[in-house]
């Protein structure tokens, strides 16, 4: 998906809502696990990951303009979660052709295994979007550069308690190392290519961000269960062609454990939208 397809949609759909599938066994609704065990007995995991996923996407695709699923909460589940996780795809591509498909895999290592890395989200899963770790340097990260209409999102400051260990120490000049890490990355990619995770929690700090990297997309995790705040980063991190994906994962894909939990679900990610729709008209964005 091209920039600007991205930006027509969040103008669309008034929304600039990512939906975060990180889809848990240990806290997707029991009717799910009942229903999926009843059909496959022990071999339930592929068939519970999927029902949930897709009955999420169903009830919130109208709301949103992204998915991003979760590679952590497929691989812990050997060979049927990577099933799983290739079939919301699928599902996805499917269903919502015009949804934009972020793999957080937070991949990155020397050059050949970063091509092969990106082969594998770029080619094989063929996702819009993969989320990158810039420490190791230029050369692992261009390889996922190599291919159009696909986004390297590299992780700036992230929303963590542990993002202050690394992520905000300065060198002699006073440059934090998060700033380093825009300012160099710029070198090799663009604003058609490129965008940062920039957690929701990091508040004011958005304006620093903005300060470097004045219009490229940044994905906001955090707002919701993590405390981050929709309007502040608004207030500090929106920019003419909107420049935000705000992600969503708990709050949305886990408000009620019960069966009408795809519901729910869908509620939630329509309150979200419906202040980002606000958000867009202060901005004059739509």
């Amino acid at each position: 998906m091209t920039r600007q397809e991205l930006i027509q949609q969040i103008r669309e759909k008034q929304s600039f809502l990512c939906v975060g599938l990180d889809t848990d066994l240990n806290k997707i609704p029991q009717c799910i696990i009942d229903e999926a065990k009843a059909k496959d007995g022990e071999d339930y995991v592929f068939r519970a990951l999927c029902e949930f996923n897709a009955l999420i996407i169903d009830a919130t695709a109208p709301y949103c303009v992204a998915y991003k699923p979760n590679l952590a909460f497929y691989e812990a589940f050997g060979v049927d979660g990577i099933l799983a996780f290739e079939a919301t795809i699928d599902y996805l591509k499917e269903e919502y052709p015009n949804h934009f498909i972020i793999a957080d895999a937070k991949r990155g290592d020397i050059g050949n295994t970063s091509k092969m890395y990106a082969k594998t989200f770029f080619e094989e899963y063929d996702v819009d979007a993969l989320t990158v770790a810039p420490y190791m340097g230029e050369d692992s990260v261009t390889p996922f550069l190599g291919y159009d209409d696909k986004w390297v999102i590299l992780l700036a400051l992230t929303s963590n308690k542990g993002s202050h260990d690394f992520q905000l120490t300065e060198d002699a000049n006073g440059e934090r190392l998060f700033e380093k890490v825009l300012k160099t990355s710029q070198q090799w990619g663009n604003e058609e290519n490129m965008m940062y995770v920039v957690g929701a929690t990091q508040g004011r700090m958005f304006e620093d961000i903005r300060k470097v990297v004045p219009n490229h997309f940044l994905l906001v995790p955090g707002v919701g269960a993590q405390g981050g705040s929709l309007q502040e980063v608004c207030q500090y991190g929106m920019t003419k062609d909107c420049g935000l994906l705000v992600n969503s994962s708990r709050g949305i894909i886990y408000a009620s454990d019960g069966q009408d939990f795809a519901e729910v679900a869908g509620q939630k990610a329509h309150e979200l939208q419906q202040q980002m729709a606000e958000e867009l008209r202060k901005a004059g964005i739509i």
